[in-house]
């Protein structure tokens, strides 16, 4: 059993943000999942808890995913936030990189989810 972790899904996508949290939520039962419509709702949200993993789309209206990422992870430099888009461009993959942000390209499957979990965790 993994131990409980906290996550944060950012998507201006109601129903994407409804898919990850069941794809999340039927393999990690425990873990508590908040999801918010935007980056400021998000810098927000971050601000009052502390989260393991983030998920952050690229597209959103405001800041989008790369500027976010880039201000969370200078606060918060060991969580793990995961660049979540459908733009699998080279240059966006890199920016992310560079960032230190993970990459996980839309669509979002059980399996890419599980996955990409279950291999931060077995990392930590």
């Amino acid at each position: 059993m993994s131990p409980q972790r906290s996550v944060l899904l950012v998507d201006d996508s109601k129903f994407a943000r409804l898919l990850v949290r069941a794809f999340i939520s039927s393999n990690f039962t425990d873990w508590q999942i908040d999801e918010a419509e935007d980056a400021t709702k998000a810098l927000e949200m971050v601000e009052a808890k502390t989260y393991d993993y983030l998920f952050l789309d690229f597209n959103m209206p405001g800041m989008n995913g790369l500027e976010l990422g880039e201000k969370l992870r200078g606060h918060f430099p060991d969580v793990v936030i995961a660049l979540l888009t459908a733009n699998i461009q080279t240059e966006i993959q890199k920016k992310a990189e560079s960032l230190g942000l993970e990459f996980i390209a839309k669509p979002p499957t059980e399996e890419k989810i599980r996955d990409f979990i279950t291999a931060q965790e077995a990392g930590k």
